[in-house]
Parts: structure tokens; sequence; C-alpha cells
């Protein structure tokens, strides 16, 4: 199983207390996003919706590609892949 970085924003970050560089085991992209909130559910809110799909205002980069523009997020990983995930934020 390939090992890749999840990278998270700094305000995810805090709500796990860890690095934002996160290494993560995993074959698929699903997979990876799945094992990061395995291991921190307090990120499953704030990544997934009801449905279980990324949230709206979350997105999220396997290397370069934007994952809204792939066929499935279930994309194959290769080792040394980053996933970047990053969060609107609004306000005034």
């Amino acid at each position: 199983m390939p090992q890749v970085t999840v990278q998270l924003p700094s305000i995810l970050g805090r709500i796990i207390d860890e690095s934002r560089a996160i290494p993560i085991e995993a074959d698929s992209l699903g997979g990876a996003l799945r094992a990061l909130v395995d291991r921190h559910p307090a990120l499953g809110v704030h990544l997934f919706d009801e449905t279980g799909n990324l949230r709206q205002h979350v997105l999220c980069f396997h290397n370069q590609t934007n994952t809204r523009w792939l066929h499935s997020i279930e994309a194959p990983l290769a080792k040394g892949d980053t996933i970047t995930i990053l969060q609107a934020v609004s306000g005034g």
C-alpha cells in the first residue's frame, strides 16, 4: 500500500492537534480520506456531508488535480502522492 501525505489547512490541523501534513497508507484517494477520518473522527463532520460526499465548501486536490474533475474519488494513489484539503472561508 503506498504512503501518501494528506495536507490540511491550519483550522483542521488545530482540531486534531496534529501536524498539518499527515502520512497515510492507502490504495485510493477515497481510501486515504476514509483512513484519515478513521484516525481522526473529529474531521469527518468538517469534510463530509450526511450522504458521505465531500462538503460543498471543501476542495480536495490529488497532487495538482482538483478531485471535482475526477470521474471517481477512488482514483489510485502512488507512493509520494499528496492530497491537499482546502476549505472555503467566508466572513467580513
